[in-house]
């Protein structure tokens, strides 16, 4: 385990880096654009932009990485995304915005699948699970704290925009200086929508619907906590609270569903989705140690429906098709993120800020109706049947590699044994 930490430290410590600032960026744009004036479905549209970027990412990324190498690709899509990061505040307008962020949601999916790849290779099958959840850890803690660097001054409106891109430049220093030979990138493959939704309806729906509502919230929670009348500092709070609680109830909800149909967690999520959305709709005048923890109670039922998808699908499935199939949700996922903040903005624009918790009340609704129709439709398979909880990082098909669910994964070489 030692040798495995050493070996994927620069990775982790990269990946901190690069969410440090990512998660810093995605809330100053949104928190920017509503302190501008710019109206909720403008706002929807920009923040969008980013999930169609990581969409087609996953098929772009692949032929760069393949042709110069991970190193070279990393830091080449790390530059990229520094410099669109600088140019926010000299292009303040919707068409330069809508742009940007669909080549930083570009840039970050060729990241992802640079940084995953490595982990996969580094770790050995035993380790798997281990090296998945420091990875899960390291992502979330870094975006809940990122949410801070929005408190420090910035007088000329440049500050946190130049201090993002310096955290997603230094991102690349671990990874250089790294002497881990390059491992060579998984091959590409997923399982088409409609035999993935034959085999595990409840599953693609969950997926899709997991994107919607944290697509919506991560593009315009902070227009709707600049609507509710939160300071900066305390829209920083409320983003961070919801993600450390999409990490902290992770685990113990997946535990629960190890032992009782799946889909019965799944309609509790929606459930508490449905009644800390109803909170927050009428937050206006709520105290701001209220309002953050119903935000902690969104992030723990909200971020779990995801990898609850993935593990009913996984029950549906043999073990050799979890990759594929996993590759097929993520991108089911990521519809699902390009089009939640387009559907909560325009909510919003009949509703205001409160439209945002509104929309994702209604579709947590719509989808716990489905999961009570999915129960009478099919049994749940027995318990020997299925396979251990595992929480999984909305990024790319290739950290599914890592997942110790999947019989795909070929043993690694000893760690000892690899040369610099």
């Amino acid at each position: 385990m030692r040798q495995t930490l050493l070996s994927v430290a620069p990775l982790l410590a990269g990946m901190f880096l690069l969410f440090l600032g990512n998660g810093a960026l995605g809330t100053l744009l949104s928190l920017r654009m509503a302190m501008t004036g710019f109206p909720s479905f403008t706002a929807g549209m920009v923040m969008s932009a980013y999930f169609m970027g990581l969409v087609l990412g996953t098929f772009w990324g692949r032929h760069l990485i393949s042709g110069v190498g991970h190193i070279r690709a990393f830091a080449a899509f790390a530059a990229i995304f520094s410099a669109a990061t600088l140019a926010h505040p000299f292009l303040v307008a919707v068409a330069p915005w809508f742009a940007l962020r669909f080549v930083e949601g570009l840039t970050m999916s060729g990241l992802f699948m640079c940084t995953e790849s490595w982990l996969n290779e580094r770790a050995s099958n035993e380790l798997r699970g281990r090296v998945l959840s420091l990875y899960m850890i390291a992502v979330y803690l870094a975006q809940g704290t990122g949410q801070f660097l929005l408190n420090l001054p910035d007088p000329t409106g440049f500050a946190i925009f130049v201090i993002a891109s310096i955290l997603i430049s230094l991102a690349v220093v671990p990874v250089a200086v790294t002497r881990v030979p390059a491992p060579a990138l998984p091959p590409a493959s997923r399982l088409g929508f409609r035999q993935l939704y034959a085999i595990s309806p409840m599953g693609i729906s969950g997926a899709f619907v997991a994107g919607s509502i944290l697509g919506g919230f991560y593009g315009l929670a902070p227009y709707f906590a600049h609507g509710v009348g939160l300071s900066i500092a305390e829209t920083a709070q409320f983003m961070s609270a919801a993600i450390i609680g999409g990490l902290l109830l992770q685990w113990p909800m997946g535990k629960l569903s190890d032992h009782v149909d799946r889909r019965w967690v799944m309609i509790a999520m929606c459930a508490g989705v449905v009644i800390a959305s109803l909170a927050l709709v009428g937050a206006t005048g709520r105290t701001s140690a209220g309002l953050l923890v119903l935000a902690m109670l969104f992030g723990g039922v909200a971020f779990t429906l995801y990898p609850l998808s993935i593990a009913h699908t996984n029950d549906q499935i043999d073990p050799a098709d979890l990759v594929p199939a996993s590759a097929s949700l993520l991108i089911a996922y990521g519809f699902g993120a390009v089009l939640g903040p387009v559907g909560a903005a325009a909510t919003m624009s009949l509703m205001g800020p409160a439209g945002l918790f509104a929309f994702i009340t209604g579709v947590a609704m719509a989808t716990a109706v489905f999961a009570f129709w999915r129960l009478r439709q099919r049994a749940a398979p027995a318990a020997e049947d299925k396979g251990a909880f595992r929480p999984v990082p909305r990024t790319t098909s290739v950290a599914c590699e890592m997942d110790p669910r999947s019989e795909t994964a070929e043993p690694t070489p000893d760690l000892a044994e690899a040369k610099p």
